[in-house]
């Protein structure tokens, strides 16, 4: 039996339709595989950018804590030697200029302490850059 040119036809058409779908398929598979991979990258950024916050507040915290022992072991010591040192009437406004001197350091360490907490990018900057990017946004 002789295919009619109508029948070829209805067969290629057929062929081509069926083949659509799984160009289609393959596309939607290639697409979600892309965003996948584009979430994992930017997953990945997100987790060194949260080590890096982590290891910063760390070193914050350590320099305030030292800060700390040596305001009180200074304040201690050095403060009961020069008083020591000076005579009966002088003693007291010694105490009281190294108690001064001592305390105004304290306060300088505070604030470096809190200036290196403040990150005038904010937290997380580079993947919210990269997101921006990722939109086509300039």
């Amino acid at each position: 039996m002789r295919e009619t040119p109508t029948q070829e036809t209805s067969n290629q058409a057929g062929g081509q339709r069926s083949a659509a779908p799984d160009g289609l398929l393959a596309s939607l598979k290639q697409l979600l595989k892309t965003v996948l991979e584009t979430v994992q990258l930017r997953l990945e950024l997100l987790g060194t950018e949260l080590e890096a916050e982590k290891s910063r507040v760390f070193d914050v915290l350590v320099m305030a804590l030292l800060a700390l022992v040596f305001l009180a072991l200074g304040l201690v010591l050095l403060c009961g030697t020069v008083i020591l040192l000076f005579p009966d009437g002088w003693r007291l406004a010694a105490a009281a200029g190294l108690a001064t001197f001592f305390l105004a350091g304290g306060v300088v360490l505070i604030f470096l302490a809190r200036r290196r907490l403040r990150n005038p990018l904010g937290m997380f900057h580079a993947s919210v850059k990269e997101l921006v990017r990722d939109r086509g946004e300039p």
